[in-house]
């Protein structure tokens, strides 16, 4: 079967395009999976660039949405015929986040092998039934910026109807985290470079948006717009370059989930300023498989639609990184397998 595997040293020209050997029929515990859709995240990007460690020839992505081809003796959550979407932590089923202790060495794309590639053979328990009604390339959105927002927000920060959020930025997670806010009856202040992209973070239903080149010190803006009073909650995806702000934007006693560090990885935390507003920073790393099934059930709900800015083709997928890598992008970047190459849409 094809696949894409990345080789050293590792950048967005160094996917080698294989034939791999077909995985076979499944065994105990374990679904065949024929994939349809993967989506990009910050996570394959580091991947990708070397900055995270992985070996030679791994096979990247770790979002995949696809058709069960075939079950496994003992299978019974699925059948033949099904919609699935994988999850970022395989052996992460519920409870807190005790099996990380080994960080991502059952990640997909990362610590095995990921989903780019037209079939995997895993255990049932690394993916769970797709929202009713998506697409596989929108299905395959959740898996780690879906979940991210999700457990951020509801999980982490208890989110409830008339909360104030406030989301840094508009790539996938962002936006996610906007989209589940207002279905929640949240109020939201959107933040971006781009005039353009906070017109779009509108249309989504952002009840205001500040462009932080415009305003350097964007934390004052937010407590402008909150009477003082600063939001409930901030879905920090820059790192120590915006958490400063992003403390003074809480209110006191607010709750900051840490995503990401896309302004670097240097720890640079004010901790007497955060002991003085007494907030809650959370760590995020994605969730667990339980949470998954409780964001499908919520999206199917609620109606929530994920947003694809483009999609590439299989083939193409240094393309797709190459967008992601300029940020030009507003929300999810797609990767459609039964696209032809050289057609971005």
């Amino acid at each position: 079967m094809k696949a894409i595997r990345l080789r050293r040293p590792f950048g967005q020209e160094r996917f080698e395009h294989v034939d791999i050997a077909d995985p076979g029929a499944p065994g105990a515990g374990e679904i065949r999976v024929r994939l349809h859709a993967s989506s990009l995240n910050a996570h394959d990007l580091a991947v990708v660039l070397g900055q995270l460690p992985v070996e030679d020839n791994r096979i990247p992505l770790s979002d995949g949405a696809g058709v069960v081809e075939a079950v496994g003796a003992g299978v019974q959550e699925f059948a033949v015929g099904d919609h699935v979407v994988s999850t970022f932590f395989p052996r992460w089923l519920a409870g807190g986040p005790g099996p990380l202790a080994a960080g991502f060495a059952t990640t997909p794309g990362d610590g095995i092998d990921g989903y780019a590639c037209e079939v995997a053979v895993r255990p049932a328990t690394a993916f769970t039934h797709a929202p009713r009604g998506w697409s596989h390339l929108e299905a395959a959105t959740l898996t780690t910026a879906g979940l991210t927002a999700w457990r951020a927000l509801v999980v982490a920060g208890g989110l409830k109807t008339g909360d104030t959020v406030l989301t840094l930025g508009t790539g996938g997670v962002s936006v996610f985290a906007l989209q589940l806010a207002k279905a929640a009856g949240a109020t939201v202040i959107a933040t971006s470079s781009s005039d353009d992209k906070l017109a779009r973070a509108a249309a989504l239903g952002a009840d205001h948006g500040i462009n932080y080149r415009q305003h350097p010190e964007w934390s004052k803006e937010v407590l402008a717009l909150t009477g003082g009073r600063g939001v409930d909650h901030v879905v920090e995806v820059g790192g120590p370059g915006t958490l400063p702000q992003s403390m003074r934007s809480a209110r006191v006693g607010g709750h900051i989930a840490l995503i990401g560090a896309l302004t670097g990885f240097a720890d640079m935390v004010p901790t007497a300023e955060l002991m003085l507003r007494q907030q809650r920073v959370t760590g995020i790393g994605v969730g667990s498989r339980e949470h998954q099934l409780d964001l499908v059930r919520a999206v199917e709900t609620t109606g929530l639609r994920p947003v694809i800015d483009r999609s590439f083709a299989l083939d193409d997928l240094a393309d797709a990184f190459r967008l992601q890598q300029a940020g030009g992008h507003f929300g999810k970047i797609g990767i459609d397998y039964s696209m032809a190459s050289g057609k971005a849409a």
